[in-house]
Parts: C-alpha cells; sequence; structure tokens
C-alpha cells in the first residue's frame, strides 16, 4: 500500500500537535507511523519530540509512549521490549525516537550498548543537526561551518559531522537505513523491511527544522531533496554491517552543494573557503561511500 493509499484510520499522529509549521521531524514521524502498523510502542528521549508528543492524557501519538531520560533512550527500548515479550506481546514493534543529541551524542553510550547485545527494536534519529529544542546548539551532527546559538557568527561550527552510519554499521547489526521526507516511498519501504527484520534496527533521517535552519516551512521537502542530490545526505541501507546499497541513486554530476546551503539562513555567511572546505569533505564520504556500494556487489 502507498502513501496517498492510507486511510485516516492509519494516521497515528492526533492533528493539532505543536510542532513548527514544516517540521521535517514531525512529517517523518507521521510517514514512519504510517508504514509500522497501529501496533506500536514508542520510546522518547529528550528532544523536540518530547515535546511535540506531549503528556497524557495531550499527547499527540495514539500508542503507548514512554518518554525516558536524555542518555538512555537505547537501554529503556531494550526494556520495553523483553517486557513486552514477557507478557506475551511479541508482535508490538517498539521504536525508539531520538533527536541528533540522543543519538551521536548523550544518548550514544546505551544506543551502542544494545546494537552490541542486538536488542530487538528500531531507532529512528530524525536529525535536525542540533539541538533545537533547548535553543539551537551545536551537535557532533552539525555541519561544518553551520552557525549555531553555541557558533554565532563570527565563530562557526569547527570538524567534521559525525558519520553515524558507519558507527552504527561497525557494530554489525542487520539493518540500517537513511530517509528523507521528500522520498516517502523510500522511507516507506525500508521501514516496512526493518519491521519484518529481527534484532537491532537503526533507521537516520535527515529532517529539517525551519526555525534551527533559518529556512521557510515551505522548504523542507525542497531542502530534503537538494540535500540528496548534492551528495550530503545519500540514501541507502545497509545490511549486517557489510553490505551496502544505494536505494535512491544520485546522479554522478551531483549539483553544487552550494545549491543546498544557499537556501539556509544558518550557512549565509559561510565564505568561499569555507564552502570549499565543505564540498571537499563531501566528496570524500561519497567516494568512500560508492566504494562500499561497489563491492558489496
Amino acid at each position: 500500500m502507498k502513501i496517498d493509499e492510507l486511510n485516516r484510520e492509519s494516521e497515528m499522529i492526533y492533528s493539532g500537535h505543536n510542532a513548527c509549521p514544516g517540521c521535517g521531524a514531525a512529517l517523518a514521524v507521521r510517514y514512519l507511523t504510517r508504514a509500522l502498523g497501529t501496533n506500536l510502542a514508542v520510546v522518547l528521549t529528550a528532544s523536540c519530540w518530547s515535546i511535540i508528543a506531549g503528556m497524557p492524557p495531550f499527547t499527540a501519538l495514539k500508542c503507548p509512549v514512554l518518554h525516558c531520560p536524555f542518555p538512555s533512550a537505547g537501554s529503556v527500548g531494550s526494556g520495553l521490549k523483553r517486557g513486552l515479550n514477557a507478557k506475551g506481546l511479541q508482535d508490538t514493534t517498539v521504536i525508539v525516537l531520538a533527536g541528533d543529541g540522543g543519538t551521536f551524542d548523550i544518548g550514544l553510550q546505551s544506543l551502542s550498548g544494545a546494537a552490541q547485545r542486538n536488542e530487538d527494536y528500531i531507532f529512528v534519529c530524525y536529525d535536525n543537526e542540533a539541538y533545537m529544542n533547548t535553543g539551537m546548539q551545536s551537535s557532533s551532527a552539525t555541519p561544518y561551518g553551520a552557525l549555531t546559538n553555541t557558533a554565532p557568527y563570527p565563530l562557526f561550527k569547527e570538524g567534521q559531522k559525525k558519520d553515524i552510519m558507519q558507527i552504527m554499521a561497525a557494530h554489525g547489526i542487520p539493518y540500517a537505513a537513511t530517509a528523507t521526507v521528500a522520498f516517502p516511498e523510500d522511507m516507506e519501504e525500508k521501514l516496512k523491511k526493518a519491521k519484518e527484520i529481527s534484532g537491532f534496527r537503526f533507521i537516520h533521517i535527515l529532517s529539517p527544522c525551519p526555525p534551527g535552519w533559518g529556512t521557510e516551512s515551505s522548504d523542507t521537502i525542497h531542502l530534503s531533496r537538494l540535500a540528496v542530490a548534492t551528495g550530503f545526505f545519500p540514501l541507502y541501507e545497509v545490511r549486517n554491517g557489510v553490505n551496502w546499497k544505494m536505494t535512491v541513486p544520485t546522479d554522478e554530476k551531483r549539483i553544487p552543494l552550494n545549491d543546498y546551503l544557499s537556501g539556509q539562513r544558518r550557512f549565509k555567511k559561510m565564505d568561499e573557503p569555507r564552502r570549499q572546505i565543505l564540498q571537499k569533505e563531501i566528496d570524500r564520504d561519497w567516494e568512500s561511500l560508492m566504494k562500499r556500494v561497489n563491492n558489496s556487489k
């Protein structure tokens, strides 16, 4: 069933939630819950979505939601799934939903532990590339050269964005994939694959944040598409840490990265030398990814 064929009964998010207009994370969760069905239980760590979902009885999600402390999402998801199994509820899909702060940084230890133990649930990172919920501070998912409230002009984010997919692949988990809201069918297919696989599964979703990125709410889909077309955020999947496959091919003549950067105020003051540094970083990562994909054929 395609996303446009789904009816209202399949919607797992109530209308009237308090996400920002154009929130990529809200749209991503709408897609993922549609794809995974109604028999869900969600673990939420401190993040924008812990606010969007709200507390009972005012939650925005039509399924059980368990809020947990920032560093513990990986372990709480493990305990929830094991508890459901003990109750005979093995068919319930457990999702751990975290932002980049709760995945790349503060939550990395429990995430790594759960992956190493091959816990049986789906960990979803919606990546808006900073601590947006607490004031738009830099995270290790923030790209080089971006402006944040902890690196305001004339400062800028130093260092490369952490490659979380390589880190997860190194654990040898059964399934990991990237996704964006610009390609909902690709996201849906990956989530349905993940649902049918036992063990630890990891989905990394790029989620544009209009206030944090300095964009219009209407630009979310366009920016997500540009992120793929420039090679900034390729769409691929990894099985068992070794089999890499592109799922949305990007033209070998990728469009210039500046086409993606120019529409975001967080890169507005980025000078040309820094733009070239970031372009070279993206080119290097792209070449590395292509080698893995080609070696897996």
